[in-house]
């Protein structure tokens, strides 16, 4: 494939989620940025891949061989023994077992190999994999919605190409744990994560620094555009720009957005559009990532823009009405939470969330910038 063109990389694995009527991922993620992208004329074929599969040994690398036997075996069987279930973390209310347990992280984790094997070898280009993006995987268990890794996954291999400086960028409302388990003390890699404080896993604090290769910035509750501008200006970009990044791996995470009902931050989709476009020029490979995000229109608006981004698409002020029936088909697949807003239906640009940048940002910022 010529990545002299932006790529993405989709499944219809994403199309029927297996998760149940009450988890968060029950509503339509990929499926929706993917369909309103090409409601926009925005994803020709010549520029979508679909995803491979990983195999099992494609992510025993990093991941327990006994922990992946154990997925496909969930899958194949329809189940686990309690204790087997218990020792991996699987069949919580969190990491449930269910139908796809293994097919559809292999998914996610194959897309992500692939584009970074890509990347590697084609020296530059760039890549969005939305259905990748599921940073609290574990060696050896599920955590956090994540079965499989993929960030740690498609930084290895990028490390594995040859690559020596690679940035890791996260935005998602959700401290990257498994990511910073996975490169602590990893002198070739750089992370930043911008998260909410006090928010679940409960890591990632400011004093972190993950053996000298992380930089964490926990924000408070509110946190909104004016504080992502701060963050991108002074620590972000700077960190980014001084480390030379060979790849850029960002995971785009639509839970800060306002509407999500698992974070308490207040982003427009404007922030991580810019956040997108002022990464881009720092590198030769860029390879972003979802992540979390649990308000279907929200989501599929915000990803659909970050691809409008990478791949150079004006975003039109008013939707076409191809684009609003997608949004207008979606729904929250279950519970009682109230419909959107009109202009989530009409729009794909949010209006600009500012305010007055909370002086505990700026001495965070402050204080980061010394290290």
């Amino acid at each position: 494939m010529d990545l002299n063109n932006p790529v993405f990389i989709g499944s219809n694995i994403y199309r029927d989620s297996p998760f149940g009527r009450h988890h968060p991922l029950r509503v339509a993620r990929v499926p929706a940025a993917t369909d309103l992208a090409r409601a926009l004329g925005w994803l020709p074929d010549t520029r979508f891949r679909l995803s491979p599969r990983a195999k099992p040994a494609a992510v025993t690398g990093w991941h327990d061989a006994g922990y992946v036997a154990a997925l496909c075996r969930a899958e194949s069987e329809g189940g686990l023994p309690a204790d087997l279930a218990a020792r991996y973390g699987l069949g919580t209310l969190s990491n449930p077992l269910h139908p796809k347990v293994w097919s559809r992280p292999a998914t996610g984790a194959g897309g992500v190999l692939w584009a970074a094997d890509a990347l590697a070898h084609a020296g530059t280009g760039r890549i969005h994999v939305p259905g990748g993006g599921t940073h609290h995987g574990m060696p050896d268990r599920a955590n956090g919605f994540c079965y499989l890794n993929d960030p740690v996954l498609g930084i290895r291999a990028l490390l594995a190409a040859g690559l020596t400086r690679i940035v890791y960028v996260d935005i998602d409302a959700h401290h990257p744990d498994g990511v910073e388990f996975a490169f602590a003390g990893e002198p070739r890699v750089r992370m930043i994560s911008v998260h909410e404080e006090a928010r679940w896993p409960f890591t990632g604090a400011l004093s972190d620094t993950a053996g000298g290769s992380a930089f964490n910035l926990p924000v408070p509750a509110g946190f909104d555009d004016t504080g992502m501008r701060a963050a991108l200006e002074d620590l972000i970009l700077p960190r980014t720009a001084a480390f030379r990044p060979e790849a850029i791996v960002l995971q785009c995470g639509a839970d800060a957005l306002r509407e999500d009902p698992l974070s308490r931050l207040a982003l427009s989709n404007n922030a991580h559009w810019s956040v997108v476009a002022a990464l881009a020029p720092l590198t030769p490979r860029f390879l972003v990532l979802g992540g979390g995000g649990y308000n279907p229109w929200s989501v599929a608006r915000c990803w659909a823009g970050v691809w409008a981004t990478l791949a150079g698409e004006e975003i039109p002020d008013h939707l076409p009405e191809a684009a609003q029936a997608v949004l207008a088909a979606l729904d929250w697949a279950g519970g009682a939470r109230p419909p959107p807003a009109r202009e989530l239906l009409t729009t794909l640009r949010d209006a600009p969330r500012a305010g007055r940048l909370d002086p505990e940002i700026r001495t965070r910022l402050s204080l980061l910038a010394r290290r």
